[in-house]
């Protein structure tokens, strides 16, 4: 028999990386065998994220949760042990069913991605495959040992300065091997470390691991940021080592203009900003870099940028098949940022994914900024064949987690490809 029976459902309350409360679910099979999944929690999150069900009240500020762990361990547990379950689709209609709600507030975004990622794993244990098999094998692509993106330099919602960009992030595009990246984005990171302190500036870290300096410029990030890559020993462009930024421009976004380095710019301004940044450091990709409800400038840019770099939708998409596709059909971006805790599913994320690749959009896994040790989507960004992960900084457990997973995984299996998968012009030369 094919389908799958569960025994046992049990939720409880954890801590993120933040300190503050999340969940973990233990999801038992009929085979004897179990499997956890603990939910992130994002601190940049979209207006059109998926909800997650917080108390209200003293504990932790209201944001306990012990309401959406009751749900877990009552209904979702009684509708999971009624049945047998042929596919993740069927438990993921089943979950989004008994929710009813078109953003998962009545039972909570992060109570159903947790038991949906549970599922995932267990139907992939069921398989006799390992999660980043089944997920290849789920949407029919080849499997790809991704690109690390590190965010080495925090700012925004993530960091107590006053930069404005979110996160400042090298990429090892150059790299031959996983490993070989992973000890690249290493070298570099304690190479601004250094940089930092010889300066006299901070090396406090933000929410991901990145060091949060007291600069408000993003220019003063990128110099120290290409100075440390030269420092260790790397070059940066396409053949070494490449910047990835994320400015998050909802928060810089005030009524119509967008507040930054003491002036205000309008959504056309913005773009020539980033025109010059591109052309003066080594920036392959822009995500979020105009606000999510600015939807005459998003095609403006990526008309203006996007044969030069990657802009990816975070905000803009957050991981919703329909959003995607009018994004597809809108040329709004060129890539979308895939964070299953955003959509609330592993079926909804990996229809995601499949709109992107159908559409011509590249796309880039990531964690969020509130984790836990889960390694679920270093897994998704190996079994998508995406190409690429951000996952913070090469530093704490939390994210290093991802980074050491995926060095398990190219371990394990010495076959797997590696590298990027880009569909803009790569016409950027090493600096």
């Amino acid at each position: 028999m094919n389908e799958l029976t569960f025994t046992d459902v049990h939720a409880f309350q954890i801590l993120d990386s933040r300190g503050y409360p999340t969940l973990r679910v233990r999801l038992t099979s009929s085979n004897g065998t179990w499997e956890t999944a603990s939910a992130p929690s994002g601190a940049s999150t979209g207006a059109h994220e998926a909800v997650e069900l917080r108390d209200s009240g003293s504990l932790y500020s209201g944001r306990g949760v012990e309401t959406a762990v009751a749900g877990i361990n009552t209904s979702i547990r009684e509708l999971l042990l009624s049945r047998t379950w042929p596919s993740q689709r069927s438990v993921d209609t089943a979950l989004c069913e008994l929710d009813g709600t078109a953003d998962k507030s009545r039972l909570g975004a992060n109570a159903v991605v947790a038991v949906s990622m549970a599922s995932a794993r267990a139907f992939a244990t069921f398989s006799g495959q390992e999660l980043h098999a089944w997920i290849g094998n789920s949407l029919g692509q080849p499997e790809r040992l991704p690109v690390p993106h590190f965010n080495v330099l925090n700012g925004g919602a993530h960091a107590a300065n006053p930069l404005a960009f979110q996160e400042f992030m090298i990429a090892p595009t150059g790299a031959p091997t996983l490993p070989e990246a992973i000890r690249w984005g290493s070298e570099i990171y304690h190479a601004l470390g250094l940089t930092l302190r010889q300066k006299g500036l901070s090396t406090g870290l933000g929410d991901e691991g990145g060091y949060a300096p007291e600069i408000s410029r993003p220019e003063e990030a990128l110099e120290l940021i290409t100075a440390a890559i030269t420092d260790a020993g790397y070059v940066t462009g396409p053949s070494g080592v490449t910047i990835a930024l994320d400015p998050a421009a909802n928060y810089f976004y005030h009524e119509g203009s967008y507040d930054l380095n003491g002036r205000s710019y309008n959504p056309s301004q913005l773009t020539k900003y980033y025109e010059g940044l591109i052309s003066d450091y080594p920036i392959r990709s822009l995500e979020d870099p105009l606000a999510e409800d600015d939807p005459y400038g998003w095609p403006e840019l990526t008309a203006l940028l996007g044969s030069r770099v990657q802009v990816v939708g975070d905000d803009l998409f957050v991981t919703n098949p329909d959003r995607v596709r009018k994004g597809i059909q809108e040329a709004a971006a060129n890539s979308v940022l895939i964070k299953p805790n955003q959509i609330g599913t592993v079926t909804e994320t990996l229809d995601t994914l499949t709109i992107a690749e159908q559409g011509g959009f590249t796309a880039m896994v990531s964690h969020r900024s509130g984790e836990t040790e889960d390694t679920f989507v270093a897994d998704l960004a190996v079994g998508s064949g995406c190409g690429q992960l951000k996952s913070g900084a090469p530093a704490r457990g939390e994210r290093v987690a991802k980074y050491n997973r995926l060095l398990e995984i190219a371990d394990a299996f010495p076959a797997l490809p590696y590298g990027l998968v880009e569909k803009f012009s790569k016409d950027r030369g090493t600096s």
